[in-house]
């Protein structure tokens, strides 16, 4: 009897129909879950540790492989790049499918990044951190409870010539992720001047400001230490104050003003404001000066990439399950002395 044959697991890109990657300018879209939670690496180190965080009925683990390390938060703009594309196809009454056809000329321009042989190499890098990256949350999952597990990416192909030359790629985006795409009530249109951004926490706290405070005139606040829990960062917290402080005295969130207040009982809060002048209408106020909230002496942690380095693999951490606000969604009502805000930051994009 002939010997039986090894069974092999088919290709998903053999069940689905290709979508063909848009040319042309289109606005840049992020996914609410992804803004929302911490999902992502936010330092350059290469990170194997899981995240686990709770939040409510919200639990998101995140888990890596040594070889590859986590996907970091510069890897996160490919799927940022992936759910534009989807969105302009929908606005367009073109088909959409999670199996992608791209160049990475396309890809490398979309996100602002040089298109050299090194920032081809980096690609595949954030790729294969991307696919090795597994995901177990409950997001999404509606009255009955549940965990989904997934990667960011099912799997990828790399079309080149005999030669070596790379003509195309190929991936393929996971369910998960799709459905919330799809489902507008998902998505947000970022500022261009995002992917311009070089620190893990910046970029960070610009995809949390644009969630919560979005256009809303009176902004959003975090208490620092809920957001410390938020972002998910090995870090202390007073290292992590420190880089917050550094953020809000350079100001580089596009579209988003950022001071720190602090109340009578010491708690030191970030208030996050709109102010485009395209977003809210009257004139924002602050005062200037710089406040001291007791952290002086801080080591550096490590959280800001190298200018020009794309997708560098980097690290978060895990958070304690039992959270004090377990809603990531409280407004922080009331403020105190504010410090390190300035009247005016350059603008940011239309969202």
């Amino acid at each position: 009897m002939a010997a039986s044959r090894p069974r092999f697991a088919a290709s998903e890109r053999a069940t689905l129909d290709p979508f063909e990657a848009l040319s042309g300018d289109i606005a840049p879209r992020d996914q609410r879950d992804l803004m929302e939670r911490p999902f992502f690496s936010l330092a350059k180190a290469r990170r194997a540790a899981p995240i686990r965080y709770r939040a409510g009925d919200v639990e998101v683990e995140v888990h890596a492989v040594p070889e590859h390390g986590m996907a970091t938060i510069w890897d996160a703009d490919v799927l940022i790049w992936a759910a534009s594309q989807i969105v302009e196809a929908l606005d367009r009454g073109l088909p959409t499918s999670r199996f992608f056809r791209f160049t990475p000329y396309q890809l490398l321009g979309a996100i602002g990044r040089a298109r050299g042989k090194r920032d081809y190499v980096l690609l595949k890098g954030a790729l294969a951190r991307l696919q090795s990256t597994v995901i177990r949350t409950t997001i999404r999952q509606g009255e009955h409870w549940r965990r989904q597990q997934f990667s960011w990416i099912n799997e990828w192909e790399e079309l080149t010539t005999r030669a070596g030359r790379v003509e195309g790629m190929e991936f393929v985006l996971p369910d998960w992720f799709y459905q919330g795409v799809i489902d507008r009530r998902f998505i947000l249109t970022i500022d261009r001047e995002y992917f311009a951004l070089t620190g893990g926490i910046e970029r960070w706290l610009y995809r949390v400001a644009r969630k919560h405070a979005g256009r809303q005139q009176g902004g959003w606040r975090f208490d620092l230490r809920h957001l410390h829990v938020k972002s998910a960062s090995l870090a202390r917290f007073s290292d992590f104050a420190l880089d917050i402080r550094r953020i809000v005295a350079r100001q580089p969130l596009p579209g988003y003003e950022l001071t720190l207040e602090i109340d009578a009982r010491a708690v030191v809060t970030l208030h996050m404001q709109p102010v485009d002048s395209v977003w809210i209408s009257p004139p924002i106020h602050g005062s200037s000066g710089a406040c001291h909230i007791g952290m002086s002496g801080a080591a550096g942690t490590g959280h800001q990439a190298r200018q020009g380095e794309l997708f560098p693999i980097g690290s978060t951490a895990s958070t304690p399950s039992n959270v004090s606000n377990p809603d990531s969604n409280i407004l922080v009502v009331g403020g105190g002395a504010r410090c390190g805000s300035r009247a005016g930051t350059k603008s940011g994009g239309r969202p």
